[in-house]
C-alpha cells in the first residue's frame, strides 16, 4: 500500500508558502493593503478640504505649487514667541484663516519672499485673516529683527522660534521639507494647503485666492 502522505521534502515548501501568504497579511495589516483603512483625520477639519476642493482651481500662476489638502488634519497647536518675548500658540489665532510661514535670514528664499508677505498682511489682514511668520533663527536673536528694519517690513508682526521646535512639529506630519515653507490654515487650526519653497504672495493670483479661502470674495472658476 502506497503511504500518500507527503515527504518532509515535499512539506518544506507548502511551510514556505504558508510562511509568505502570513507574513503578506501581516504586512498589508500594518501598511494597509486592502485590509485596513487609514484613520480620517480630525473630523473637524472636513470643512478645510471643502475649502481646499474649492479653491483648487485659482492655484495656479504664482500659486501653482501650492498642495491642497485632500484628507482632514489639525496641525499641531505650534508655540513660539511674539515680538516681546510673549509665548504664543497656534490656537491663540483661532477664528481666522492664517498663513503660517516659517522663515529665516540664512534662507536667501526666505529673504526674498518677506516684502510679499508684508504686502499681503497690509492688504488683507483683519478680523478674517492673518499672516504669521515665524524666524527660527538660532543664533542671532537681533538678526531677522535688523533685517526687517532695514528691509522696511512693518506690517508684519515678529514671531519667532529660536529652538526651531515649529519646524519639526510640521516636518513630523510632513508639512515642512526645506525653507521657506508657509501652510495655509482654516479658522480651526487645520491644513487647507502648503506649499514648500517661496511664492509671490501680493500677487493677483494670491490675493484671489486667500480670499475665497476666506469667504470674502466668490470665487469666479
Amino acid at each position: 500500500m502506497l503511504d500518500k502522505k507527503p515527504s518532509a521534502t515535499r512539506r518544506i515548501p507548502l511551510v514556505i508558502a504558508t510562511v509568505a501568504v502570513g507574513g503578506l497579511a501581516a504586512f498589508a495589516a500594518l501598511y494597509g493593503l486592502g485590509l485596513s483603512r487609514a484613520p480620517s483625520g480630525d473630523p473637524t477639519c472636513k470643512p478645510a478640504v471643502a475649502t481646499a476642493q474649492k479653491i483648487a482651481p485659482l492655484a495656479h500662476g504664482e500659486l501653482a505649487a501650492l498642495t491642497m489638502a485632500t484628507a482632514p488634519l489639525k496641525l499641531p497647536d505650534l508655540t513660539f514667541e511674539d515680538a516681546d518675548g510673549k509665548p504664543k500658540k497656534l490656537s491663540d489665532f483661532r477664528g481666522k484663516t492664517l498663513l503660517v510661514n516659517l522663515w529665516a535670514t540664512w534662507c536667501v528664499p526666505c529673504r526674498k519672499e518677506m516684502p510679499a508677505l508684508d504686502e499681503l498682511q497690509g492688504k488683507l489682514s483683519g478680523p478674517n485673516f492673518e499672516v504669521v511668520a515665524i524666524n527660527i533663527d538660532t543664533r542671532d536673536a537681533e538678526k531677522p529683527r535688523t533685517f526687517l528694519k532695514e528691509a522696511n517690513l512693518t506690517r508684519l508682526s515678529y514671531f519667532s522660534d529660536q529652538k526651531a521646535k515649529v519646524f519639526q512639529d510640521l516636518k513630523a506630519i510632513g508639512r515642512a521639507l526645506g525653507m521657506p515653507t508657509s501652510v495655509l490654515v482654516d479658522p480651526q487650526g487645520c491644513e487647507i494647503a502648503t506649499i514648500a519653497g517661496p511664492a509671490e504672495w501680493a500677487s493677483e493670483d494670491a490675493l484671489k485666492l486667500l480670499r475665497a479661502a476666506t469667504g470674502k470674495a466668490a470665487a469666479s472658476f
